[in-house]
């Protein structure tokens, strides 16, 4: 029996699908990667699906592998879900930076809504970050501590045209990663300080990290500064920041300057 709780339930949820992928690796190798990649994708899906109509029935879901129901958008309730995020990574032998997302949406008036729980599993890694109980704030790296650069996560392959100019403006050290669920749990563990992403995510790349990373007490919002809004009838959300809270002022000038 999974957890009644949304919280562990989304905990739960991300260790069965990582336990599965992982099992996947294991059955299929890294011979064929496209073939790989796809049956990540597709039985990740699946099972995540089958769970949720099993154990929540009456939710609406939106997921990067599935079809997108207009109904969601009337929905109280609807889980954001991306089944494998860091499909490239999954694909890599050796490469543990890719996630899977499990994120609640709950509405709160007629046309507003929050992210009211979030698990991002890494199974690669052997851990689940998720919304509650929260992760701690994390401490200063001792990179920081002792006077050196702040350090920003980014795209190993599509990195914001504009970071390298930000990067230099505030003396940052840019640290490619691989998804964008991994790029944000290293904000969250305090591995690197920030992670700005400039185009071409949508709600089930965030939704899940987001809602972790803001539960733990850090900046989150669109690069503009503006809130970070979920379960929109366009489900592209390009860009975003996810940094600690006193370096959101000094980035967010810095984006601004440059993009």
């Amino acid at each position: 029996m999974p957890p009644v709780e949304d919280g562990a339930f989304a905990v739960w949820l991300a260790r069965q699908a990582g336990d599965l992928l992982l099992a996947l690796r294991d059955e299929l190798g890294f011979d064929d990667p496209a073939g790989l990649r796809a049956a990540g994708d597709k039985r990740s899906h699946d099972l995540l699906m089958t769970e949720l109509s099993r154990w929540r029935p009456a939710d609406a879901v939106l997921s990067e592998e599935g079809v997108d129901d207009p109904a969601r958008l009337s929905a109280n309730r609807l889980w954001i879900i991306d089944p494998l995020d860091g499909t490239r990574e999954f694909g890599e032998e050796g490469r543990a930076d890719w996630a899977v997302h499990v994120a609640l949406w709950r509405r709160t008036g007629e046309t507003t809504g929050v992210l009211a729980a979030g698990a991002v599993g890494l199974p690669a890694q052997q851990r689940v970050l998720g919304s509650e109980p929260a992760a701690p704030y994390p401490p200063l790296s001792p990179q920081v501590a002792a006077g050196g650069p702040i350090r920003i996560a980014t795209s190993r392959t599509r990195p914001p045209y504009f970071l390298a100019a930000v990067a230099e403006q505030v003396g940052a050290q840019l640290v490619p990663m691989g998804s964008a669920g991994v790029k944000i749990a290293a904000v969250v563990t305090g591995e690197v300080d920030a992670y700005i992403h400039g185009g071409g995510q949508y709600e089930w790349d965030s939704a899940a990290p987001v809602a972790v990373a803001a539960a733990a007490g850090l900046h989150t919002s669109r690069i503009d500064g503006s809130p970070l809004i979920y379960n929109q009838s366009d489900a592209s959300l390009p860009d975003l920041i996810v940094c600690r809270r006193d370096l959101a002022a000094d980035l967010l000038s810095a984006v601004s300057q440059h993009s």
